[in-house]
């Protein structure tokens, strides 16, 4: 493996271990939520940097896409009724 392509995932890795802690400690669940799409998203590219494309593409289309709507869904139902 090379030096360039072993520094790379291990600032991947690194992004998405402060990401991950930084989506749980967030008290603004807005930025929870897009903090947790991101992360989906990097997800992706991780799991494309390990040779899954496939879970690559369904981490990207549920994990970011699908869950990542539902959630700025329902806190646009929390913020209208309460």
């Amino acid at each position: 493996m090379e030096l360039s392509s072993l520094m790379l995932d291990l600032l991947l890795a690194a992004i998405l271990l402060g990401i991950a802690i930084r989506s749980l400690i967030t008290p603004d669940l807005f930025h929870a939520i897009v903090l947790f799409m991101i992360f989906g998203l990097l997800m992706a590219l991780a799991w494309v940097r390990l040779g899954a494309p496939d879970i690559a593409l369904a981490e990207a289309a549920i994990g970011a896409g699908l869950t990542g709507a539902l959630l700025l869904d329902t806190i646009g139902y929390l913020h209208r009724y309460h």
